[in-house]
């Protein structure tokens, strides 16, 4: 029986979706890899509401959660979900261009597995981004509940 590997990518710049998406899919990182733009949008998703009701179940194998975003931001999504006995397992990589001290510190005392300023240069973005999904989706053995039985 196989298992589905999801990897959910929280992020609202089309150029660093496309990127990340480019980086990840040439190794094939994940069964799939979904892309929401705001963090509100990563809520219904992860908890299965609205546009998302009916997805199958099961959580990622790892959030990609950018920081700053409209709506509701990665530290508003980051509180929620590692306040939650059914999420706070879910690996949550951040993956942001913000070098804040104050967001670093705030998001490691949330709980976060890794923070990733995102690189200026491309090959720098590609090569980050790959080393995370290596890691994640190939290596690490996620938390029960991350991954499906198909």
């Amino acid at each position: 029986m196989e298992t589905l590997k999801r990897i959910l990518l929280v992020e609202d710049d089309p150029k660093d979706i496309e990127l990340t998406l480019t980086a990840l899919g040439e190794y094939n990182f994940a069964n799939e890899i979904m892309v929401v733009r705001d963090g509100v949008e990563a809520l219904d998703y992860l908890y299965r509401r609205g546009e998302f009701a009916l997805r199958l179940e099961g959580n990622p194998v790892v959030i990609l959660l950018d920081l700053k975003m409209p709506r509701l931001d990665g530290v508003q999504v980051l509180r929620q979900l590692k306040s939650d006995e059914h999420m706070r397992f879910v690996p949550v990589v951040i993956l942001t261009s913000s070098r804040e001290s104050s967001d670093l510190e705030e998001c490691y005392r949330l709980g976060i597995n890794a923070y990733v300023v995102k690189p200026i240069r491309f090959a720098e973005f590609v090569e980050a981004v790959k080393a995370i999904g290596l890691f994640w989706a190939l290596i690490n053995e996620p938390p029960p509940g991350c991954v499906m039985s198909q």
